[in-house]
C-alpha cells in the first residue's frame, strides 16, 4: 500500500492543490488551513453556503503567506500578518485571529458576493481536537473542521462509485477534500485501523469523519447534487451520520511524500 496523494488547502473551504510533498507538523500538514474566511461579525464563512468558493485557489508561499487567484482576475499576495489587533471569531476553541487586511478582504468579498474578512490563525497550538473526533490530551489542530488530518482511500472511493445508481457520474476524491490518499487494499479497512505510517511519519487514526451536505457539491461544475451523500446513507450510515474516510493525528514530525510506503500499525 502506498501515498498516491498528498493535498493542501491554505485557506479553509477555498479550493486547494496537490502537492509532491509536505512536512507534517503536530497539527496538520504545513500549509494546511491557517487561514480562514468569516463574516463581518467573525462566523465563518464556508463553501457550504457559498458554492463559488471552491472555485478560488490559495498557493502557500514559502514566507506563510498566500497568492489568492481565481480563473478570472489577477492573483493577490496576502501576507502573514505582521501586527495589528486580533479580532473575534466563531471558529470552536479558537477564540480570536489576525485580520489579513483591507486589500485581501476586498478581494474575497468582490467574488463571494458578501462582505467577509480574511483572517489568519498565529497560533495553532492553542487548538484542540475534541474528544468526540478521538482527541487526546496534548493533540492540537488548524482550523481544519475534526482534525490535523483527513485520510481516504482509493479502494473505499471504487466500493462507492461502484454503489451508486448506474447513469451517476463518478464521483471525484476531491469531493471528500482528504489531506492523503492511500490506494488501499479492502473498501473501508481505514475504519479500523489504530495506527498509519506513511514514509517517516506514524499517525494515530482518531476517528472516521462523518460527512457533511458539502460533499454534493460538484468541486469542477459548483453544482450541487444528492450523491454522494444518498449512498452513503444506504451502505454508510450510524449513529445518524454518514461516514467515510478517517481522522490522523501525526505522532511526530516529519515529511510525507507521494510514492511513500503506507502501513498499518
Amino acid at each position: 500500500m502506498q501515498l498516491t496523494r498528498v493535498r493542501v488547502y491554505p485557506v479553509k473551504s477555498l479550493g486547494g492543490l496537490d502537492v509532491r510533498s509536505a512536512r507534517v507538523e503536530p497539527w496538520g500538514l504545513a500549509a494546511d488551513r491557517r487561514w480562514a474566511v468569516v463574516d463581518q461579525h467573525g462566523a465563518k464563512v464556508t463553501a457550504r453556503e457559498r458554492n463559488v468558493m471552491l472555485s478560488l485557489q490559495a498557493e502557500p508561499l514559502a514566507d506563510g503567506g498566500v497568492l489568492l487567484g481565481s480563473a478570472t482576475s489577477d492573483p493577490l499576495r496576502v501576507d502573514v500578518p505582521g501586527g495589528g489587533d486580533p479580532i473575534e471569531v466563531q471558529v470552536t476553541r479558537q477564540g480570536t485571529a489576525l485580520p489579513a487586511g483591507d486589500e485581501a478582504d476586498e478581494w474575497l468579498s468582490s467574488r463571494i458576493g458578501q462582505q467577509v474578512r480574511l483572517v489568519w490563525q498565529p497560533d495553532p497550538t492553542v487548538r484542540t481536537v475534541k474528544p468526540d473526533h478521538g482527541g487526546q490530551e496534548g493533540d492540537r489542530m488548524s482550523l481544519a473542521d475534526a482534525g490535523p488530518l483527513l485520510l481516504t482511500t482509493e479502494a473505499s472511493l471504487a466500493a462507492l462509485n461502484a454503489w451508486t445508481d448506474e447513469g451517476t457520474p463518478e464521483l471525484d476524491m476531491l469531493r471528500f477534500r482528504p489531506n492523503v490518499v492511500v490506494d488501499g487494499e479492502e473498501p473501508f479497512a481505514e475504519d479500523d485501523w489504530g495506527f498509519v505510517t506513511l514514509g517517516e511519519v506514524r499517525f494515530r487514526v482518531a476517528a472516521g469523519c462523518d460527512r457533511c451536505m458539502m460533499t454534493g457539491i460538484d468541486p469542477y461544475t459548483l453544482q450541487r447534487g444528492l450523491e454522494p451523500i444518498r449512498t452513503l446513507s444506504k451502505h454508510r450510515r450510524r449513529d445518524g451520520k454518514t461516514w467515510f474516510g478517517v481522522l490522523l493525528v501525526p505522532q511526530g514530525p516529519g515529511e510525507i511524500t507521494v510514492g511513500d510506503a503506507a502501513s498499518i500499525g
